[in-house]
């Protein structure tokens, strides 16, 4: 059959050729003795092991959820805030290819990584805060819930947005295996995944807001507001762009060898470029929340705790990051603007925080505080997540440049042959 031959590259030397590609691959590649490895395979390892006890013997004997707190470090961080952090994906696709900036190109495809690893494992992270995580299915098709309902629509938009990003990331996997014609095939649907993919994001960045809605009585009169969706997607804006900014920063060290020096050379106009978004997007989040906070009229609780706790947000992680992106940009400040990214990221997990957890039923004598076991097995699953994201990156085209046959093909397209696909499999053999 044609069709077996267009996705089997190795298909002269068989089946067992593909797997010895593949297991290779497999192999470490660099020393495996680093500062990171040592530090991180004991918390993957740990975790394991929580993660074993947890569902085997129930979510009480690791966590310190119960009937009045059933959402805690797992949802509110894992989900609600590494979600946010993901926002990079939907925002520097849309910059690309719908506004037709180009001068950010370089870093659709790691950044399409990280927002697609994000989702998979803290989306993932569902299961683990799930009491029978076997009814993960009942928001998908509607049981016990009704398709009206916002868990029903959050449930889609993430399934339907990891499909989008894996096609927009697919044809690096095919580049990698050297899959010509599946390869033009899929990059044929990146638009529409595109299109698709930043619908469904700007759905459910604001959609998980709209989960709060249902809570007014339950949440801080300071964080409670009918805007909460909108103010969910708009500093989801700045959260991803200001991820891209962080993680671009140690991209260009730890994989310095595998960047070209063309994008070496362009890296800082397009951290300064981010940086002018992040500011704009700062700028209309703080009138939002100037906006709900005079409209609701509740200025008789900023004397009070959870009202310092409240301006410390407000000033410290919206207005002073907000400020010092506007001066960076003008003054063209490198190290500033990854400061000021910082101070957003660590805003964005006090406001997740803070609307699920820390202002969540505040009077409430007996509070919900996470056990060691909850903080160690939420870093674990972030340490797997960079594991993963390190061996994708070390071997696909993710930061560096796409096979020479890829640029070939956008100057001449031409029917790609299985004779130049074995060609090129045989060669990494």
């Amino acid at each position: 059959m044609t069709t077996g031959k267009l996705l089997m590259p190795a298909a002269a030397h068989g089946r067992e050729s593909i797997l010895r590609f593949l297991l290779r691959e497999l192999k470490p590649k660099g020393s495996i003795i680093t500062v990171f490895n040592m530090i991180s395979i004991p918390i993957i390892l740990l975790g394991a092991v929580l993660l074993f006890i947890r569902f085997t013997r129930g979510l009480g004997s690791v966590t310190n959820l119960s009937q009045d707190y059933p959402w805690g470090l797992w949802i509110g961080f894992d989900v609600i805030t590494g979600v946010a952090f993901a926002g990079g994906a939907y925002v520097i696709t849309f910059m690309v290819y719908v506004l037709g900036l180009k001068k950010y190109r370089p870093i659709v495809r790691v950044t399409v990584l990280n927002g697609f690893l994000a989702y998979v494992f803290y989306a993932g992270a569902l299961l683990l805060d799930l009491g029978r995580p076997w009814n993960v299915v009942n928001p998908i098709i509607g049981n016990s819930f009704g398709v009206s309902s916002v868990l029903f629509l959050v449930a889609w938009h993430f399934l339907l947005y990891m499909i989008a990003e894996f096609i927009e990331f697919s044809p690096a996997v095919a580049e990698w295996l050297g899959l010509k014609r599946l390869r033009r095939a899929l990059a044929g649907l990146t638009l529409g995944a595109v299109v698709v993919g930043i619908t469904l994001s700007t759905l459910h960045q604001s959609g998980l807001g709209a989960l709060f809605l249902m809570a007014k009585a339950k949440i801080h009169p300071l964080w409670y507001s009918e805007f909460i969706p909108i103010l969910f997607f708009v500093s989801s804006i700045a959260a991803g762009l200001s991820m891209v900014i962080f993680e671009g920063t140690i991209s260009h060290r730890v994989f310095r060898t595998q960047i070209d020096e063309d994008h070496h050379r362009s890296h800082d106009d397009i951290v300064r470029g981010l940086a002018k978004v992040c500011a704009y997007a700062m700028l209309i989040y703080l009138f939002l929340k100037e906006l709900e906070f005079v409209h609701g009229q509740e200025w008789q609780y900023l004397r009070t705790p959870m009202g310092y706790w409240y301006l410390t947000e407000i000033i410290g992680f919206v207005l002073i990051p907000c400020l010092l992106f506007m001066h960076s940009v003008r003054t063209g400040s490198i190290g500033l603007i990854r400061f000021a990214a910082i101070l957003t990221l660590v805003g964005i997990v006090l406001n997740r925080l803070n609307v699920s957890i820390i202002a969540f039923k505040w009077y409430e004598i007996v509070r919900y505080y996470p056990t060691w076991m909850e903080i160690e097995i939420t870093l674990a699953v972030i340490a797997s997540e960079i594991w993963v994201f390190r061996w994708i990156v070390n071997r696909m085209p993710v930061l560096r440049k796409s096979p020479s046959w890829v640029t070939d093909e956008r100057k001449s397209p031409t029917p790609a042959t299985t004779k130049e696909e074995i060609k090129w499999k045989a060669s990494t053999m």
